[in-house]
């Protein structure tokens, strides 16, 4: 009787229960954790992300790069060890992060017509990130990468002329990122869009600007006069600061700008940089007060530290020299990630007509371009100071090119790596050998490959590492070789 009380009860139970698989993806699934996305939640994330890591990226470690700020203390960084980043210095990851989100929405685009607005800003946005990537490191994983699902896990890495130039590549991509706006007949909104709130025309005025930014950057290795040329004649690029691909930050969390929130002690080990204080004191710009504030012993006063001390063999005050602006900290609600700007857009232009590469008036553009950068920073453009003596344009034994440079440096505080990049370019502005170098006095020339790649990619690492001799930071990347 036992037993067949026990199978009576199993077969009552079979018949209220449901079979052990019936179900089971449903029950076994995480609610709170989706499988896809919208894209207008994943073109957010990726502009915002990618623009408040650069941001923050910009000011701990691209502006000791450029030598805007330096670091007084925990500063191999600053000291040129770039094998050893610290606060930041490494945006490899999170540039291939944003690539892969990119890459995602690319394919979504090309794969559900409802979704095809977003197939032009994704072209576009792969190309900026691509030239962001490149620039720093020279040869990258391009062709080949963000591959994983088809079972390329060791991609190879692309030369830095093919990803500028080849097909798929950040020219090519511009283009068709503007035909593919262009082209898009559909009603679905750009939703997502914190640059331009979905307007689909600054986008195509976004993209022009990186086409002058890309010809120019390779100037040196490509006949570029006729592509940019034609680029200046249409006059659909960026041309007023209402048009400028940026976002503002807010004081308060989730979109702050991070350094606004950071420990105090971690903000104040940057100040300003020798390099800072001598350019702005040299054409008397009142752009010092938004940049940086009056030491606190000499009320009034600016004053810079040269950049990569050994802080273990000095003793350093912070109020003896200028802690940086108050528009990084308390009021960081009138800072930019900055993508791209009219003022930029000008000074390419400027270097472009000077070089003879297009024609228009180099003064007239590099007038332009400050007049822009100062309405950018919010400071009002002194009555005279284009007519300074070393602002006045290829006046005064000037040099054109070295003032077109200097300015468009002082215009990128905020996004800072560019001022690196753009020394690296041309030698301009003059920057400094640093105090205590570890890189044998030399100004780094690329970013060094992060160690993932070592252990993650070997056989190719190797091979793109023995055309760096080993990885240096001292081998200049493609568009720098003379």
């Amino acid at each position: 009787m036992k037993r067949i009380y026990s199978m009576l009860l199993l077969l009552s139970l079979t018949s209220v229960l449901p079979g052990c698989t019936e179900n089971f993806q449903e029950i076994n699934t995480n609610p709170n954790a989706p499988v896809d996305v919208q894209p207008s939640l994943l073109f957010r994330k990726i502009l915002f992300d990618y623009g408040e890591q650069m941001a923050y990226e910009a000011f701990v470690a691209g502006n000791l790069l450029g030598q805007y700020f330096t670091a007084i203390d925990f500063n191999l960084f600053d000291r040129h060890s770039l094998s050893e980043p610290q606060y930041g210095g490494n945006p490899w990851p999170f540039i291939y992060t944003n690539l892969r989100d990119n890459e995602i929405l690319l394919q979504k685009s090309r794969t559900n017509v409802a979704f095809g607005v977003y197939e032009g800003p994704a072209l576009i946005m792969k190309a900026y990130m691509a030239a962001a990537l490149t620039d720093l490191y020279g040869d990258v994983p391009y062709s080949e990468a963000l591959q994983g699902k088809s079972g390329v896990i060791t991609p190879a890495y692309d030369t830095q002329e093919s990803i500028y130039t080849a097909a798929g590549g950040i020219l090519d991509n511009l283009d068709k990122g503007i035909a593919a706006i262009n082209n898009y007949k559909g009603a679905t909104a750009l939703d997502g869009d914190i640059l331009y709130n979905g307007n689909r025309n600054k986008w195509i005025l976004f993209a022009n600007s990186l086409k002058i930014k890309a010809l120019m950057r390779i100037s040196g290795k490509v006949n570029v006069k006729e592509a940019l040329q034609k680029v200046l004649t249409e006059g659909n690029f960026i041309k007023a600061n209402t048009d400028n691909a940026v976002f503002r930050f807010s004081l308060t969390q989730p979109n702050n700008f991070r350094m606004s929130t950071a420990r105090i002690g971690d903000y104040n080990l940057f100040i300003m940089s020798l390099t800072s204080q001598e350019l702005l004191a040299s054409l008397n710009d009142p752009r010092v007060g938004v940049y940086f504030r009056p030491t606190a012993a000499k009320p009034g006063t600016y004053k810079g530290l040269l950049n990569g001390p050994d802080a273990s063999k000095l003793s350093i005050s912070v109020a003896d020299y200028s802690l940086t602006g108050t528009i990084f900290r308390e009021e960081s609600d009138k800072l930019y990630a900055n993508y791209m700007t009219a003022h930029e857009t000008s000074f390419w232009l400027a270097e472009a007509a000077e070089r003879g590469l297009v024609s228009a008036s180099g003064k007239e553009w590099y007038e332009r371009g400050i007049t822009q950068a100062f309405a950018y920073w919010l400071t009002a453009l002194p009555a005279g100071y284009l007519s300074i003596a070393k602002v006045a344009y290829a006046q005064n034994g000037q040099n054109p090119i070295e003032q077109i440079l200097t300015q468009k440096w002082l215009g990128n505080i905020n996004n800072a790596y560019e001022g690196w990049t753009e020394y690296r370019r041309t030698g301009f502005p003059r920057l400094k050998t640093i105090s205590a170098s570890l890189n044998n006095g030399l100004i780094p020339v690329r970013m060094p490959y992060p160690g993932t790649e070592s252990a993650l990619n070997a056989v190719q690492y190797k091979k793109a590492a023995d055309k760096t001799q080993n990885n240096s930071i001292n081998v200049p990347v493609w568009w720098a070789t003379r």
